[in-house]
């Protein structure tokens, strides 16, 4: 369920930690502080993004839910095929590009 980072364009320096059931995934920001962009949990992923693209996410998706990590900016997703895998890729992209700004 992990996406594979090396695989996605933009996304260079990051850092992974394992904290009980998820992995965290870090990329440091314009002050050089180390920030999380992505969480993979057992049954979803969880990601930054944008307040209006998120709304939209989730009144389109059922699969599509607020972040428990990050709020209401925040997305969870569960990876039950409502999504393509190009559409997770740039939602990491964004997450990624949103923290290291």
């Amino acid at each position: 369920m992990v996406p594979d980072l090396s695989k996605i364009s933009g996304i260079e320096n990051y850092t992974q930690k394992t904290e009980k059931d998820r992995e965290l995934f870090y990329a440091k920001n314009s002050a050089g502080e180390e920030k999380v962009f992505l969480v993979v949990n057992k049954h979803t992923i969880e990601f930054r993004s944008d307040e209006k693209l998120a709304k939209l996410l989730k009144e389109e998706y059922e699969s599509v839910m607020e972040s428990r990590y990050f709020g209401r900016a925040g997305l969870e997703l569960v990876p039950a095929g409502q999504l393509k895998t190009d559409e997770i890729e740039d939602l990491v992209r964004l997450s990624y590009n949103l923290t290291i700004r």
